[in-house]
């Protein structure tokens, strides 16, 4: 049994200000707004600018979340960051948060688990909390994903968005929101979705940036499949643990990176489209921001009431799989 439960004291989202249109893209790449839409649902993205890091965003987010909290940033016992677009190798971009917010009572880290960030985090941050090693914990999923696209790729620059979003999660006595959490993963996936330079595997040479490496590769229609099964799967077994079924979540969130992916687990989960919740017409795939964005954005939409129970699931690279169900 736990000793705490976890409460969701505030959530916060950030987008940068500059919008690129399916209109903008067929000016540089060859592709249409048509091609774009009927293939992804995707309408448009945001793009931060070449001075700005993940971590820029990532703050603006935090501050928010902690505003609804009531909280300052030396409240924070702990600061984690979901990113595969780090602001470098190291430091951690959580630690370029904590300098940013002036949360200096807070350790730092991040975690890579691609789109499946975010719940990766929340299972991490479950654990913490409820064994009593932190009582006010700031999760963060980031990204800046149009700095390592390919504006060449037309099967991959019309996919990607930057943004960001923050949650705060603190000690509890009263019943938990975290109620279950469920993560799971396959690395012999690697070769369908990853970023291949830049690492040790293939440090920066002329060849590497010459052959683009550092760029995201994917193979969308091998993605797609393995995508609609894992998550499917993700989502009844965060309802087996909890000992809930569909009919009980009053609101599913879904990895937001293709409109077909989505239709295809909702169809196959038999949930109405009335219950689930889709922005990526607005903000394309931003990775392990997609989300806790799209929660905060239901919540502001008033989507969710006290009370409701939500589902949130993800699917990226590694690869990776998540759900959690969420008590508001």
């Amino acid at each position: 049994m736990s000793n705490y439960g976890v409460a969701i004291r505030g959530t916060g989202s950030h987008m940068p200000e500059k919008i690129l249109t399916n209109a903008d893209l067929e000016k540089f790449v060859q592709t249409t707004d048509e091609w774009i839409t009927t293939r992804t649902g995707i309408k448009q993205r945001h793009i931060a600018d070449y001075a700005t890091a993940t971590s820029d965003i990532a703050i603006i987010a935090a501050r928010k979340a902690l505003t609804e909290a009531n909280m300052t940033p030396l409240d924070l016992d702990a600061i984690i960051v979901a990113t595969v677009t780090a602001d470098m190798a190291f430091p951690s971009t959580a630690c370029f948060v904590q300098k940013g917010l002036g949360a200096r009572n807070a350790t730092a880290f991040d975690i890579s688990a691609a789109c499946s960030g975010f719940i990766y985090g929340l299972s991490i941050v479950k654990a913490l909390i409820e064994n009593g090693t932190y009582k006010n914990v700031l999760l963060i999923g980031a990204e800046t994903l149009s700095k390592i696209t390919d504006w060449t790729d037309r099967n991959t620059c019309v996919l990607f968005g930057d943004g960001a979003g923050a949650m705060i999660l603190s000690q509890t006595n009263q019943p938990t929101s975290i109620v279950s959490v469920y993560t799971g993963a396959d690395g012999s996936y690697d070769t369908l979705l990853q970023l291949p330079g830049g690492g040790s595997r293939n440090p920066a040479t002329h060849a590497t940036i010459d052959n683009k490496l550092h760029c995201l590769k994917m193979e969308g229609k091998e993605v797609f499949k393995v995508a609609v099964t894992k998550m499917s799967d993700a989502v009844n077994k965060a309802l087996d643990q909890a000992n809930l079924k569909c009919d009980d979540i009053a609101l599913f969130i879904p990895h937001q990176a293709n409109l077909r992916i989505i239709e295809a687990i909702a169809k196959r989960l038999n949930i109405p489209v009335e219950k689930v919740f889709i922005n990526l017409q607005k903000y394309g795939n931003m990775s392990s921001a997609t989300v806790i964005v799209a929660l905060d954005e239901a919540r502001r939409e008033g989507r969710i009431k006290p009370g409701d129970l939500i589902e949130m699931v993800a699917f990226g690279g590694g690869f990776t799989w998540g759900a959690a169900i969420l008590r508001l």
